[in-house]
């Protein structure tokens, strides 16, 4: 990807990666051009995914494609020993609905250990959405971001309305704008409920549209049923449905991408990759099962996983990459140039998200909801925290190679794999002090893809 910040040379404490940009040493807007979804170039070319030394980490939410605007690195601090903590987010999740209209097994909201969504309003209060406008605005104002990302949530956020949706996405824009910022609105659905008065909203807000959809009938409807009064009904007629909708000539710029949960149990990856590339996709995130030691999803670590990753690798290299694979791209990234990941899977810089419940709630990743009840959860609320102010709680997460186990920090990838996603090392009476629970996949797809690329 194209340098995405003018970074100063200077000393870095040991530990630290290469391309990290430290609080005290540079801020956000720093932008030198460039967009960060460029078309796919050739391997070797090194304009594709950055030159060497240049490390980003961009949004990686599950809106299932990077923004289309320049995104800068995350302002971090760093302890003596190359401990870093994130000190600002240009992410914000917004549980705007907090309940879905499906009823999928691997729900990370509702299947896991987590039971907060029982107490929390459905759609998020109008009082709740205007305070946490002003501390989004009062976060820009703080660390003068050139842009902002705003992630419509759930739950399943259609569910909130169409005039629930316009009012907040454009109060957002205007918000930020009057902050000295630009927003970007995207929003991840399960796609059955996009219908024509829906894209109309979509349209007129200019609100990117990221779908989950897990492949061809049979691997998708394994899981993906619902509504919870009919789990066995499939739903895969109706996202695709809507999928025609939106990919069709009126709304096709809104059109973010796919994002899959893998199964290797329910379908081969090349016959999976292709249902999705079916879509004409702009991009397809594969995530793996949240999961953790204690509560592993089935056949984690394994290596099904890995090899079924290695599989749609191959079927994509092969069919020439019609799309962007975030997840495949991020490790070709790091293993050429150390260039960054723009998934929160791969790599050892945190991503610079937080989450906002429908009642006001902040917390870090939903990927914590594998690990126990109330797991990511902060502490804090909008109302009785600022963003600046959870960043400074005692239970804000650590991250770069210092923070991982003894068994990460001597691997020959771990600048590469990071330990996988944070929820995944979670267990075995060690809190996150464990590799990845999915360790011998990622170690598996990366050697692949490193082999692969290698032999090109």
């Amino acid at each position: 990807m194209p340098p995405m910040v003018a970074a100063r040379k200077t000393h870095r404490p040991p530990g630290v990666d290469r391309g990290v940009r430290v609080e005290e040493l540079s801020r956000y807007g720093e932008s030198v051009g460039g967009v960060v979804c460029p078309p796919v170039r050739p391997w070797g070319d090194s304009t594709a995914f950055g030159e060497p030394g240049d490390r980003y980490q961009g949004p990686t939410w599950n809106d299932t494609s990077p923004p289309t605007i320049p995104w800068p690195k995350p302002i971090v601090s760093v302890t003596p020993e190359g401990r870093t903590r994130l000190k600002a987010f240009d992410q914000f999740v917004v549980k705007l609905h907090s309940r879905c209209n499906l009823a999928c097994d691997y729900c990370y909201v509702y299947e896991l250990q987590d039971t907060g969504w029982r107490e929390r309003p459905r759609t998020m209060p109008e009082a709740v959405r205007e305070r946490l406008l002003e501390r989004i605005a009062e976060h820009v104002r703080q660390h003068r971001p050139s842009h902002v990302q705003v992630a419509l949530h759930g739950g399943e956020p259609l569910l909130a309305g169409r005039d629930v949706i316009a009012r907040f996405s454009a109060a957002a824009r205007r918000v930020v704008a009057a902050a000295g910022a630009e927003a970007e609105i995207v929003l991840q659905t399960n796609g059955v409920l996009l219908d024509e008065p829906t894209l109309e909203t979509l349209l007129r807000q200019g609100i990117r549209v990221g779908v989950s959809l897990d492949g061809d009938e049979r691997s998708h409807d394994r899981h993906r049923r619902g509504p919870a009064g009919g789990r066995h009904r499939g739903s895969h007629a109706r996202v695709t449905a809507g999928l025609a909708r939106l990919t069709g000539p009126r709304y096709r710029h809104l059109f973010a991408g796919l994002l899959c949960v893998v199964d290797p149990a329910a379908g081969d990856a090349a016959d999976v990759f292709d249902a999705l590339v079916d879509h004409a996709p702009p991009a397809v995130d594969f995530l793996l099962p949240y999961g953790s030691w204690d509560h592993p999803a089935p056949g984690a670590g394994s290596g099904a996983y890995g090899r079924w990753l290695c599989a749609a690798f191959d079927r994509w290299w092969a069919s020439g990459r019609p799309t962007r694979v975030r997840l495949f791209e991020s490790i070709m990234a790091e293993c050429q140039y150390g260039a960054g990941s723009s998934s929160e899977v791969i790599g050892t810089l945190p991503a610079a998200a937080v989450v906002v419940e429908s009642d006001g709630s902040i917390t870090w990743a939903g990927s914590l909801n594998a690990v126990a009840d109330g797991a990511a959860q902060t502490g804090g609320t909008i109302f009785s925290h600022s963003f600046d102010a959870v960043l400074s709680l005692p239970g804000a997460p650590e991250h770069g190679v210092a923070a991982l186990c003894r068994t990460c920090r001597e691997c020959p990838l771990v600048t590469v794999c990071g330990a996988g996603l944070r929820a995944h090392r979670h267990g075995r009476g060690r809190g996150f002090a464990n590799p990845s629970v999915y360790c011998r996949d990622l170690s598996l797809l990366i050697r692949h893809i490193q082999t692969r690329v290698k032999g090109s």
